[in-house]
């Protein structure tokens, strides 16, 4: 039976009621709902969007006899994910990190933490001075991507860890590998410890049952959902759901959620947040099954084209892959004798298609939870189609396969010790041995090769010049081309 619930907007229809009032508006945003900003704003936002940039403590949307509407609203949204808690987030899933951290902060010193998690969690640790133990997950040897954690190297590091607090882990990750989150959540559990889950790719894993199951149903006690990655809210949009268990306690989490967030939260954000959440809660099984029958349909084009492959439920099994989610196409390019790359940048500027990512093995395209999926389906197949043959014709030099990432170096300090500790800016070149002060991730396979607190080596810094020569790139470092490093003064 429908919960007719779902199919209300309280947030959103509080914020348009506001607008139709009219109101004199001698408050912010300065632009006063669209009158006074530039015609390249309105152009940009639309007079719709300017008027309904409505700011936070506004009688009758979120202040007012409760439940405001803005609770209601996130009421709705726990109901339909099924968490017995849920915030609405304005700085994405970053800061759904960040208050994780923090929360955690409250709880102990130490925890372990999946090694390929986002950079907002290491950002949370410089936040939170807690130590971690960092476990590895498993890495594809022949795509040079990083899978998921097996529930064995958890509870090997959770023993390796005493005094953790809590165990935390990322699923789905970037190239759509799904980890078995229901057994991880059993080692932690059975150790008294709650399982956290970054879950930012697997907002929409809830609404449809031949999608791999979602980490609050697996039993997680705390998960990030990014919404606007693929469930369709406003970019930036997302939220942070609590499980049913009681090893997470709610108003710490409340606590921590307000000090990372902005005084000045969007109406627009938030109301974007409301009216994603009921279109997956009213519409998700029916949208979810049109979208993965036409993503199945352009898979089915693409493994045609000579020289690629796709990402499929065979690798379910495999080390760190216990689903694989289909609204990820992930493209193994390596048969055409090419790179990820190249075909991302032909595809782009010949064919104006753009990849959600691309390294040097594979190809991503990202599918959102309401498109017309099998009208852009064809439309990536045949810009692919294109591509390969033009790229075909126009060969690059010939590369040597990019070596696996070596092991990172000792953790000698925690993150926030060395972030916010006395350091100093050396040239790249001489900073084997020394601690490094901010992290380091080579794309591919995207694993932060180096962070805060981490004894830099040779061969990690090797890799690094390695991965940037075949065409990769780096994130995390404040010198954008690496001719410094920015290292910790040890005393």
């Amino acid at each position: 039976m429908a919960d007719h619930k779902q199919e209300t907007t309280p947030y959103v229809d509080a914020l348009l009621e506001y607008s139709a009032l009219d109101p004199g508006r001698f408050q912010v945003p300065g632009h006063k709902g669209g009158i006074a900003a530039d015609p390249a704003m309105v152009a940009l936002v639309g007079m719709t969007g300017l008027i309904n940039d409505i700011p936070s403590v506004t009688e009758g949307v979120d202040i007012g006899p409760e439940p405001t509407p803005f609770q209601q609203a996130q009421i709705l949204a726990a109901e339909a994910w099924g968490a017995k808690r849920s915030w609405f987030l304005v700085n994405g899933a970053s800061q759904g990190n960040h208050a994780t951290s923090m929360a955690l902060g409250h709880m102990g010193q130490r925890v372990v933490v999946q090694r390929n998690v986002h950079s907002s969690i290491i950002d949370g640790l410089v936040l939170n001075g807690m130590r971690p133990t960092f476990v590895a997950p498993e890495l594809d040897p022949e795509l040079g991507i990083a899978h998921g954690l097996t529930p064995e190297s958890l509870a090997a590091a959770l023993d390796a860890t005493p005094g953790a607090v809590a165990a935390l882990v990322v699923s789905p990750t970037y190239f759509g590998a799904c980890a078995d989150v229901a057994a991880l959540a059993e080692v932690a559990h059975s150790r008294g410890l709650p399982l956290i889950v970054d879950e930012a790719w697997g907002a929409h894993l809830h609404f449809h049952p031949d999608l791999p199951p979602d980490a609050l149903a697996s039993g997680a006690d705390l998960v990030t959902s990014s919404t606007h990655k693929i469930v369709g809210s406003l970019t930036q949009a997302a939220m942070l759901h609590l499980g049913h268990g009681d090893r997470i306690d709610p108003a710490v989490v409340d606590r921590c959620v307000s000090l990372v967030e902005t005084t000045s939260p969007s109406g627009l954000l938030s109301g974007s947040l409301d009216a994603a959440r009921r279109q997956a809660a009213v519409h998700g099984v029916e949208l979810l099954g049109e979208t993965l029958e036409a993503i199945k349909r352009t898979r089915e084009q693409i493994v045609q084209i000579p020289g690629l492959d796709v990402l499929d439920e065979s690798m379910v099994g495999r080390p760190g892959i216990a689903g694989l989610d289909p609204m990820r196409l992930s493209v193994d390019v390596r048969g055409t004798g090419s790179t990820g790359y190249r075909l991302a940048k032909k595809i782009f500027y010949s064919h104006g298609i753009d990849l959600e990512l691309y390294s040097e093995n594979v190809v991503v395209a990202i599918f959102g939870l309401g498109e017309p999926a099998e009208a852009t389906g064809e439309r990536l197949a045949a810009a692919v189609r294109a591509a390969v043959g033009e790229l075909e014709a126009e060969p690059g030099p010939p590369q040597e396969k990019l070596a696996p990432p070596p092991p990172w170096g000792e953790l000698v300090m925690t993150p926030r010790e060395a972030y916010l500790g006395p350091q100093e800016v050396i040239p790249f070149e001489d900073a084997a041995g020394r601690v490094a002060a901010e992290g380091l991730a080579a794309y591919p396979p995207g694993i932060p090769n180096v962070l805060p607190g981490e004894r830099l080596t040779t061969e990690t810094l090797s890799y690094i010049r390695e991965s940037i020569a075949h065409g990769g790139y780096v994130r995390g470092g404040s010198d954008r081309e690496l001719k410094t490093l920015r290292v910790a003064l040890e005393r």
